[in-house]
């Protein structure tokens, strides 16, 4: 360590700061088919699908929403589920009603007997449900099979705010 004029220990820099992305904007898609209203579409008086009168229209980043008909599950911060996706409901072989208000563990399960990259769905989850603006990725695998692995991206998503889990 290098010291300065003054016998004090010289300061030097270690890292440099990154340069902030500007945030990825904001889209609308349906919780149950993932259709994206279209922006020609009047704000109307009720957050239903217009497409398939079913799910929610939720919020999330456009770097993370689902297509029409991907899987996904929308969790809150209990990792309770809140809503299941057409597409999740073929994946996963349930259906919406049955799956809701059951806990995460119910219809998927991590992939990994260790988790090496320090994200566990739960944690990712949690993160996400109170807010966090970051997109975690975890390998999942369906309660009730073995030897099928799923990538999961889970985000943000509202409001409320809740997790979204796309499956891939």
């Amino acid at each position: 360590m290098r010291r300065a004029s003054t016998g004090r220990p010289a300061l030097r820099l270690l890292n440099t700061p990154l340069e902030r992305e500007d945030p990825a904007p904001l889209v609308s898609f349906c919780s149950h088919c993932g259709s994206r209203p279209g922006p020609e579409a009047a704000p109307a008086l009720s957050r239903v699908c217009a497409t398939c009168g079913l799910g929610l229209i939720l919020e999330s980043r456009a770097d993370v929403a689902p297509a029409a008909g991907d899987a996904f599950l929308v969790l809150d911060r209990s990792l309770a589920v809140c809503a299941v996706s057409h597409g999740a409901e073929h994946l996963l072989a349930t259906s919406e009603p049955d799956a809701v208000n059951r806990h995460v563990t119910d219809l998927l399960m991590p992939a990994g007997a260790e988790d090496t990259g320090g994200h566990s769905l739960a944690m990712a989850v949690a993160w996400a449900a109170r807010g966090d603006g970051g997109t975690r990725t975890t390998v999942v695998r369906p309660a009730n099979a073995f030897g099928i692995r799923l990538t999961a991206r889970i985000a943000s998503c509202g409001p409320p705010r809740a997790a979204l889990v796309v499956l891939e």
